[in-house]
This record gives C-alpha cells, structure tokens and sequence, in this order.
C-alpha cells in the first residue's frame, strides 16, 4: 500500500488511471452478477413447482390458475388489431385480395372461402364458421373426417387417449363439434406434470420414426420448434381412414413431397375447369422455416414468435403468439441492430418481391387452366392432356406451397423465389403443350378468361352459389346453438 502511496505521489495521474481501472472492473462485476442473478430467474420459472393439473386438462383457464403470466400473455393471442403489409393477426379475405385464388381452387372448398388466420384463441370458432366446413343437417352425417379437428384444440389429444388414435380419425367431423370447446393451448405442448415440452400429435412422431429419428433425443431448443411443427406443416389425410401424415419420406422440401404425392397418385380434388388432378398446400411452415437463414443459425420458432418478456420482476415465455413485426424490439432487434424502420424496410423489400412474381405466376395459372378447358371441349383426349395436366399440377402445387405457408417470404426468401420460378417455367411449359392440342383442333385465337375481377365473379364463373351457401351455413350455426346445444 505504502508502495501504490508513493507512486502517486511521484505520479498523480497514476491515481486516476488506477480510479479508472477500478471503476471498469467493478462495472463489469456488475454485470456478470446481474447475469447470474437473471440465469437464477430463469431457472426458477422453468422449474417451477409442479402444479396440481391433471392429464389430458384440455380446459386453458385450468392452466392459468398455476401459470398466471404465460396465461394472461396467451389471452393476448385474440387481439385481432394488428395488421402488417402481408399478414398479422386481422381479419384479411385473401379471395377479395386476390380473387384469381378462386379459379385456381375450383371445384375445393377453399374456392368458397379464405382468410388470414387470426389467433390461436380462435381456432375452434373459425373452423366452425368457415364457409369450407361442411353444414350438416345433424351430427355425424357430413363428409368431413374428425382428422380435420387434429390441430384445432387441446381436447384431441384428450378424445384420442380415450378413443384410439385410429378411431378418432375415422369419425366424422361433426361428430365432435360440441365436444371440442377449447382453443390451442396449453396442454398442447406442455407435460402438465413437468411442464417440459412434448409432442401431443402423432403425426410428427410417425414422421419421425418412419425417417429413423428419435424425437427423445432432440434439444430443447429444437423442441421448441417441434411443438409448432406438430401443426404448421404440410400433410394429407391418408387412406379411407383419413389418417392424418407428414409426407415427408423423401425429403421436406417442395421437390420431395411432390415426388411422395406423385409417387402413390395423391391428389386432393380434380379441378373442375382444367380436370387437372391437384394438391393442395395445407401450411408448410416448418418446411420453409426450415431452409431460411434463422433457422441455420440455430433460432427456433419460439424465439421470434415467443420471446421472452418481463413484468414486476418476473421473466418468463411470452405467449402472445403473434407476427414478431408486431414486437420487433424484443424479437428481431435482439440480434440486429438496425433500426426498427430499417428492419421493416428489409422484409417488406423481400415480400414485395416474391408477392409480384407470386401474382405473375396465378396470372399464368388461371390462364392455363382456361386453355385445358379450351382444349377439352375441342375433344382433345386423356393422352393428349395428361403431360399439360401434369406440368398444371406441379406448377400450383409449387404455388400453393409458398402462398399457404405463414411468413414464408420471411423464413426462406431465396427458397420461395425459387420455388414460385419453378412454378412460373412449369405453367408456361403446360400452356405451350396446350398450344399445340389447341393448333391441331383449329383454334389460334386466344382462349377467353371470364371477367375474375373480384371475388364474387370469380366465384360466379366457376359454378358457386354463394347466396345459397352462405344461407346454409347460417341455418346451422343458428341450429348449433339451438337443437345441438
């Protein structure tokens, strides 16, 4: 100490290039303690006491009695309020936005109806009300299977513990109608016991294990991927039994699941103008996260989805499911440091561009569908289609993968590009092969497009009642809540 004394004394700026130094290192002990101290609160929330909730509670209020925070935050998923350039959680009719989607979804049920998805809070509603489901007379007697309740609510995996998993696909969908009451939520990717995170749909376990995977052994961190991708993914109803697959076999990307289908002749509908036999996307989400620049960088779909949020102290999982453009300073802006501006900038830059060549490519696929009709009133024959046909069904299959699946000019932009450019060569490949059949029966002008310039008349060229649908539809909501009470 003496020593220190008397080097300042010889040298006084010593002792503030001494003051400095202690000043750096306490700030930074300050930090490695505030670090701990926030690693200890973390650790505390996800090994919180065991609750007293048990097996199969479907019910999320139940959940919220222990959980308070992640349940308050969840309640959030019914704000429909926010909107952003292409997506968030309001009410969008996609077929007044694009109403070129009706033809392209003739003779399917999506032709009559579809919309931005709003929050998880609404899942049981909106696949009652939608115009897609069926209005049966009385339980049961619609032909839609129970397979389609799959992903909608806590209280499947409840029905298919008690029932068999086989079983409750081979049920009909109205079946359940007053049975399934709770929306997506906790006990669909929560262990009530543990609160670890599982998988509560086979599918995903099917799919897995038919591709030599153990879901046991993955991170958790991937975990908190997979539990999303128990439902945002691409899958088909298999069989008479309607059994809910991943058609993932070889591969997951768009090329791959398009040789499964071709493989074993899937097809959703046939279209009732081209006579193509198509498929339909459902909503691969997982898929084209999975080949986006997040996702090699080892973020999972929580981290952007669901971050993680403070309030009086406590830390814990945000589960305000929402579009992280709708959160960006505790989503994106944890990792980049641009402004929130800039970074909105950067993706709807992204999204502008793969929408125009999305429209380019539905433009060109209505126009395609119109041409085989063309060429099949002038008597062309199965052989002479099949090869346009087959060019149609790959180009909307590649079409519908990027337009249904949410965020995908976000998650995997250069993927999506490629796929929509593969589609475009493909339509266009179909139009010249119809070109030909259309020369050698005579016809050289151009084929006549019916005015599709809104929803309404798209929906009238191609052979809706919609007065009469919506009618029906409204007669058995008012009968759910009457007679099916």
């Amino acid at each position: 100490m003496k020593a220190v004394n008397q080097i300042i004394k010889e040298k006084p700026w010593m002792g503030w290039v001494i003051f400095f130094i202690t000043m750096v290192v306490t700030f930074f002990i300050g930090l490695l303690a505030s670090s701990i101290m926030e690693r200890r609160t973390e650790a505390i929330i996800i090994n919180k006491p065991k609750a007293d909730i048990k097996a199969f509670e479907s019910d999320n209020k139940v959940w919220g009695q222990y959980y308070k925070d992640e349940y308050q935050s969840y309640l959030q998923t019914a704000d429909t309020s926010f909107k952003s350039k292409y997506g968030g959680s309001a009410t969008i009719d996609m077929l007044e936005e694009a109403p070129e989607m009706v033809v392209l979804w003739a003779g399917y049920p999506f032709s009559k109806d579809y919309r931005q998805g709003r929050g998880h809070y609404y899942a049981v509603d909106d696949i009652i009300t939608t115009l897609r489901t069926a209005a049966p007379a009385k339980p049961g007697t619609d032909p839609m299977p129970a397979t389609c309740w799959t992903c909608k609510s806590p209280d499947v995996p409840r029905l298919m513990n008690k029932m068999g998993i086989d079983s409750f696909y081979h049920q009909k969908w109205s079946t359940f109608i007053t049975e399934i009451k709770n929306p997506i939520g906790c006990a669909d990717c929560h262990d009530p016991a543990t609160m670890d995170l599982q998988i509560t749909r086979p599918a995903l376990l099917e799919a897995f294990k038919r591709n030599g995977k153990d879901i046991a052994k993955v991170s958790q961190q991937e975990m908190r991927s997979l539990v999303c991708a128990q439902c945002h993914v691409e899958y088909y109803f298999k069989g008479d039994g309607k059994y809910l697959t991943f058609p993932w076999d070889k591969g997951m990307d768009v090329d791959n699941i398009e040789k499964y289908y071709d493989a074993i002749e899937f097809s959703d509908w046939t279209h009732s103008i081209s006579k193509a036999n198509m498929i339909k996307a459902q909503h691969p989400d997982y898929e084209i996260y999975s080949m986006g620049i997040h996702a090699q960088r080892g973020l999972a779909c929580a981290d952007c989805h669901m971050p993680y949020k403070s309030e009086g102290g406590r830390k814990f999982t945000d589960h305000h499911i929402q579009s992280p453009l709708n959160n960006i300073s505790n989503t994106c802006q944890i990792c980049h440091r641009e402004s929130e501006a800039e970074l909105l900038r950067t993706v709807y830059e992204r999204q502008d561009k793969i929408a125009e060549q999305k429209q380019i490519l539905e433009k060109l696929l209505v126009k395609a569908h119109y041409e085989a009709k063309a060429a099949w009133d002038n008597g062309a024959t199965a052989t002479d289609m099949k090869p346009a046909l087959t060019e149609i069904r790959h180009a909307q299959w590649r079409w519908d993968f990027a337009a249904a699946s949410h965020g995908a000019a976000f998650h995997a932009p250069i993927e999506v590009m490629r796929i929509i450019a593969t589609g475009i060569e493909k339509t266009q490949q179909a139009r010249l092969i119809l070109s030909k059949i259309s020369a050698k029966k005579g016809i050289i002008e151009d084929i006549a497009i019916p005015d599709i310039s809104t929803k309404a008349n798209a929906q009238k060229a191609v052979g809706l009642d919609m007065p009469t649908i919506e009618k029906e539809k409204q007669l058995f909501l008012k009968k759910l809540k009457t007679d099916w009470k």
